[in-house]
């Protein structure tokens, strides 16, 4: 369930949100290349969640008014939608992938890069020809939509890493992956097709915290909402 601005009704009833002894919000955020940004983010809103960097192992960490559960990318919408974290920082490409019932309230601009087709630069695939075509992803769901978008038949392997490998190696045709910069393509031989969606990374929030937390979470997502890298 997507959230629109505005639908729900995000009214603090007070300036300082959390009523005295009130449980820390609990924040879920990916491990990787989106930590830095998020907690950068996190401080240009007033929240210091740098503790939650560094060498250390821990997975929960206690940052003031939140309590910051480090975790996959792919793990983020679960905690949020079973209410083991009220909020979370979690890729669109996730949330598309995976289908779950939150609320989204805000792109918060990190993590940008985009969901693209690639395939061996001196072997391209004829898409009119009768080839039995072969993808390799992560993104087996929407690698499947898009090809069926375009009325074309493929088979989907489902890859946890290495995506790359997969036309190298004869395991597939095409690959559909994220991409910043496209550097990782080029150095495998690989080029870009086609862009099949651009990504960021979005806050969401549990529907029944969102209900029972509501000044909090409110307070929240308008400084969050300011600090924001506009699109």
């Amino acid at each position: 369930m997507r959230y629109v601005p505005g639908a729900v009704g995000f009214k603090a009833r007070k300036p300082n949100g959390a009523q005295p002894g009130a449980q820390p919000l609990v924040l879920a955020v990916p491990k990787g290349r989106i930590l830095d940004e998020a907690v950068a983010l996190f401080a240009r809103a007033g929240y210091d969640i740098s503790p939650v960097l560094g060498k250390s192992r821990k997975l929960v960490h206690d940052c003031g008014g939140l309590r910051v559960l480090i975790l996959r990318s792919a793990d983020v919408p679960t905690y949020v939608a079973y209410g083991a974290a009220d909020i979370g920082v979690a890729g669109s490409d996730v949330l598309d992938e995976q289908g779950v019932d939150l609320y989204e309230p805000l792109d918060l601009g990190i993590g940008r890069c985009r969901l693209i087709t690639a395939e061996p630069e001196h072997r391209p695939v004829d898409d009119r020809s009768d080839i039995h075509l072969r993808v390799a992803t992560k993104y087996p769901l929407l690698t499947r939509r898009h090809f069926q978008a375009r009325g074309i038949t493929a088979e989907i392997i489902k890859l946890s890493g290495s995506v790359e490998l997969g036309p190298l190696l004869g395991l597939a045709h095409r690959i559909v992956d994220l991409v910043e910069t496209g550097e990782t393509l080029r150095q495998n031989g690989l080029r870009e097709v086609e862009t099949i969606a651009h990504i960021s990374s979005r806050l969401v929030v549990n529907p029944a915290s969102l209900k029972l937390r509501s000044d909090e979470i409110s307070k929240l997502v308008n400084r969050l909402e300011r600090a924001a890298v506009v699109p």
